[in-house]
């Protein structure tokens, strides 16, 4: 199996990174100039509101919108103190067992005050309205560790399957003997990794978090302690492994950038750097910008016929995999079965390519026989193993839908590349002509029960006018007699379908507040 690592930065205002296995397109991150994303950054925040009734606190941390940092989130060592205090945030040694969190939790207003000062980590941009998320327990990745100051002692990451490899780890970060009171989890990209190379990550982490510990002293909230790197440099660092064949980038400086950042920490993989020099766009030479179109189609076809269906809302994703025209037994069970092992391995990469994230239904095709469930049910969890992103998944239910669930760290790349429709308002439909004429004949009986309503003046889209003063005539008059006024429909060809104005006044002409209740 071939893997490469093709970067588009070939466009100021976007980078683009696939990975693409044996020629199909399996990852893609897109970040924007123009899309401002907090995750990684850590700051030094100030309390400026608590919400006791849903334990959580709103913390300002100088970007102009507030972060939400729930009681979860909120480190055992600041139950003692409340706000940033030596003992709580600088990784000395701790008053309780390492890492252990607390049976009972107390309340957060008795932890927290307004103006108390928080070491914050951005964990999940905000979505819509949402602010930021936030959380205390600090997290800074390195190459091969992740320096994790509230952990409090080494761990090996639960990716790392193999005992013998477990500890090996183990021993050797025994032996660099890490300062006491900090924590630092081992990634599985430091599975192959010399002592001497674990080492290097280690130095740099220390150095790192000594200058944000000297920031934090030196500058009160709310300010910016550490930044994320871009986009460039973080997925090179998260992602690339001895899977990946070749790193090909299409642009020179960032060419030159990417290869100082390898020879400087991860110098194994400079052989595998390549400068893209070709006429033809990189993305359009391995035709992926077809591929990344189709990612934002509700309908994904799958091989041999067959398809799954994508339905996105706030905080759910629904999936329903069709049959269509997949046919491989004349036994409609195994044929049931089949398709839903594609719609499995498909449902795992289209949450991939489109960051989709929160709870996730999958509707697959009904099977009876138990193995076949299970044997679904193994598929997904498979396919979902290289997901980078936590994902918890449960058994089949009696309706035979498999729930799941996704960490959502910033909004979709379908919130980011596409805006909301002003006329639908993201509905995707629109009021009847039909409806329309109704609804502006509800509106004139409403104006008409109100004394001191004299002339109704309603703008509405050319079709319905033309009915209204047309069909409905007759009934706009008696609607007139009734109410003792005068209506007038007008129509214009530039509104939308379903536009409705109305305008009241009284008999010296003031204009009327219209109230539809």
């Amino acid at each position: 199996m071939t893997q490469e690592m093709l970067i588009n930065v070939s466009q100021p205002e976007e980078c683009r990174i696939a990975i693409v296995e044996d020629g199909v397109l399996e990852e893609l991150y897109v970040d924007r100039t123009s899309l401002d994303s907090y995750v990684g950054n850590i700051y030094k925040g100030v309390v400026v509101n608590l919400e006791p009734s849903i334990q959580a606190a709103f913390i300002d941390f100088g970007i102009g919108r507030n972060g939400f940092l729930h009681i979860s989130d909120l480190e055992p060592q600041y139950f003692k103190q409340g706000g940033i205090s030596p003992e709580s945030c600088y990784g000395n040694q701790r008053s309780m067992k390492s890492g252990a969190r607390p049976q009972k939790k107390p309340l957060i207003q008795d932890i927290l005050s307004r103006g108390d000062e928080v070491l914050v980590q951005v964990i999940k941009d905000g979505i819509g309205t949402k602010g930021p998320t936030l959380s205390t327990y600090i997290s800074i990745p390195g190459r091969c560790l992740v320096l994790m100051p509230a952990l409090g002692r080494v761990g090996i990451s639960r990716k790392i399957e193999d005992e013998a490899a477990r500890k090996r780890l183990k021993h050797i970060m025994n032996e660099l003997n890490p300062p006491r009171g900090l924590g630092f989890i081992v990634r599985t990209a430091g599975v192959e990794r010399t002592k001497k190379e674990l080492a290097q990550d280690l130095n740099y982490l220390l150095m790192l978090w000594n200058s944000i510990v000297n920031r934090v002293r030196a500058f009160p909230g709310p300010v910016t302690v550490y930044e994320e790197s871009n986009i460039l440099i973080r997925t090179i660092r998260d992602i690339c492994s001895d899977d990946v064949d070749a790193i090909i980038i299409d642009e020179p400086e960032a060419y030159e950038r990417v290869r100082d950042f390898l020879e400087q920490v991860m110098p194994n993989y400079v052989d595998t750097l390549r400068l893209y020099e070709g006429t033809e766009p990189l993305f359009h030479r391995y035709k992926l910008d077809e591929e990344i179109r189709k990612i934002h189609n509700r309908v994904v076809p799958l091989p041999k016929g067959g398809s799954i269906v994508i339905d996105q809302a706030e905080a759910l994703v629904a999936i329903d995999v069709n049959s269509g025209s997949f046919r491989t037994d004349d036994s409609a069970e195994d044929n049931a079965y089949q398709i839903n092992l594609l719609a499995a391995k498909e449902i795992a990469r289209q949450l991939r390519l489109r960051d989709l994230g929160g709870v996730i239904v999958n509707d697959f095709i009904d099977m009876r026989r138990e193995k076949h469930r299970r044997g679904v049910e193994r598929a997904l969890r498979d396919a979902v193993k290289r997901d980078r992103a936590r994902t918890k998944i449960l058994r089949t239910s009696p309706f035979g839908l498999i729930e799941m669930t996704r960490q959502r760290i910033r909004p979709s790349i379908k919130r980011s590349v596409f805006q909301e429709c002003p006329y639908c308002h993201g509905l995707g439909v629109l009021k009847s002509v039909e409806t329309m004429v109704l609804d502006v004949i509800r509106m004139i009986l409403l104006a008409s029960q109100r004394p001191d309503v004299a002339t109704v003046e309603m703008t509405v889209h050319q079709n319905v006018a033309d009915i209204m003063n047309n069909e409905k005539r007759e009934k706009i008059a008696e609607m007139e007699r009734a109410g003792n006024m005068k209506v007038q429909v007008r129509g214009r060809e530039s509104v939308i379908p379903d536009f409705l104005e109305i305008i009241c006044r009284n008999e010296k002409g003031d204009m009327l507040q219209f109230n539809e209740k």
